[in-house]
């Protein structure tokens, strides 16, 4: 069985499907099986079932940030929807809005049981500094149309689920709790039954015009899609491209009832936080905790983790996090850990493009929000590669491209020092104190 999630162990391991026999030719070659890929072949072949379309995994399906995620499928604009101006910031949040929807109608017409419990997303603060942030990020948000959200004092905050020190939060309703492996294998399945062809343990080396060119033979086709987020890094030419982060996670065993009793959270929200080095958390359906945040973000040269491994230090941070949230768990062992990689471009905005010219296509940098932004770019780019004249593909962040991140050591040294300064102005805000300059400095380096 695979160990690089909680979910895939809940799960279970899918069998093995076969590597690429060698070269082949199709009408469209995705590199990369996870969301964007699966949901992109999922399009191609509702519009165009005829198509040849072959899926091409370096490991196995999910084995990415699909599989490893914390199961949010929420209406988050990556990078804001300010950078689009005033139409097209509107435009792109009512199309998340509606992609939220889309997943889970697709999840039901397609019988897949992925856990799904829509109850909104809730952004709590423990501390003044926090609670400041809240209150701007509020302020903000209802100035757009289609946010939907709502502020909630200490006490209304308690009724939902009861987080210790909180004193506000925030919710919106557009946002479902998901397992993110049970919607990746009923995709995945759906895929093949309409006749895409997915391959694993094949290495993509290079993407060129025309051929994704693996360790088992070159795919020819005439549109190549890269969907690789975090796993980007890794091929040919594209090192710089987007940085690969690393997040992290920890789950409890089931809660018993009377601990439940204590932290309500019946709804089944999922739970962030206002801290600079933010957290987050679902209920899972079986009753655990299932509880993120960064811990090491970055690794030199973008080196990608080994399989979720997580050091211990991280498991032990997010462990004691997660106790202070929630006393009532304290008694409550910690089950899993692990890890995985999310794409960041260097101006944190997600992007989705089609060249005609050369029939080479892309998705992601959705730094953490992919679970719904996902499908968004699933339909887009099938929209894009046949030529569809639809909303979709006038949408802002269709062919956006940022620029490339700077190189080693000053990529390694910047992630370093952004998120040590988040991590000193989350310490001093914990102790009472404002919102450090400290972190405006790390805002203004990261280009957030």
């Amino acid at each position: 069985m695979t160990t690089v999630s909680h979910w895939w162990r809940d799960h279970g391991a899918e069998p093995a499907r076969a590597p690429l026999p060698g070269d082949l030719d199709v009408d469209v070659a995705i590199v990369g099986a996870g969301y964007t890929g699966l949901w992109t072949a999922y399009y191609l072949t509702e519009r165009r079932p005829d198509l040849r379309i072959a899926v091409i995994e370096r490991r196995f399906a999910g084995f990415g940030a699909s599989g490893r995620n914390g199961g949010w499928l929420t209406n988050s604009v990556t990078g804001g929807r300010e950078r689009y101006g005033r139409d097209g910031g509107i435009r792109q949040q009512r199309a998340m809005n509606d992609t939220v929807d889309e997943v889970i109608r697709v999840a039901t017409a397609e019988g897949i049981d992925a856990d799904v419990r829509a109850g909104g997303e809730l952004t709590i603060a423990r501390s003044p500094a926090q609670l400041a942030r809240l209150e701007a990020m509020f302020a903000s948000e209802s100035a757009w149309p289609g946010t939907d959200v709502e502020r909630w004092d200490a006490a209304r905050t308690a009724e939902h689920v009861r987080v210790a020190g909180t004193l506000g939060a925030v919710w919106h309703p557009h946002c479902a709790r998901i397992h993110p492996v049970k919607l990746l294998t009923g995709l995945a399945t759906a895929v093949e039954r309409r006749g895409v062809s997915i391959f694993e343990d094949t290495a993509v080396a290079e993407i060129l015009p025309g051929r994704a060119v693996t360790d088992r033979g070159t795919v020819r086709a005439s549109a190549v899609i890269r969907a690789t987020e975090g796993f980007t890094t890794d091929l040919r030419g594209e090192r710089r491209t987007w940085l690969p982060m690393n997040s992290s996670m920890i789950v409890t065993a089931p809660l018993p009832e009377e601990a439940w009793e204590q932290i309500g959270w019946t709804d089944a929200a999922t739970l962030g936080d206002a801290a600079h080095v933010y957290m987050y958390a679902q209920r899972t359906a079986d009753g655990r905790i299932a509880f993120g945040g960064r811990g090491v973000p970055y690794r030199f040269g973008s080196r990608i983790d080994t399989d979720g491994a997580t050091p211990a230090s991280t498991v032990t941070a997010l462990t004691e996090l997660l106790r202070r949230f929630f006393p009532a768990a304290s008694g409550v062992p910690v089950e899993d850990a692990w890890s995985g990689v999310l794409g960041v471009p260097r101006d944190w905005a997600a992007t989705v493009g089609f060249d005609r010219a050369s029939g080479l296509g892309w998705a992601g940098g959705y730094v953490g929000t992919g679970v719904a932004t996902t499908n968004l770019a699933g339909r887009t780019l099938a929209d894009l590669v046949l030529g569809e004249q639809s909303d979709l593909v006038s949408l802002p962040w269709v062919g956006h491209r940022a620029r490339r991140w700077e190189p080693e050591p000053l990529r390694w040294l910047a992630v370093r020092g952004i998120y040590g300064a988040y991590r000193f102005a989350d310490a001093h805000e914990d102790r009472g104190g404002g919102t450090s300059p400290v972190a405006r400095i790390a805002d203004l380096i990261a280009g957030r």
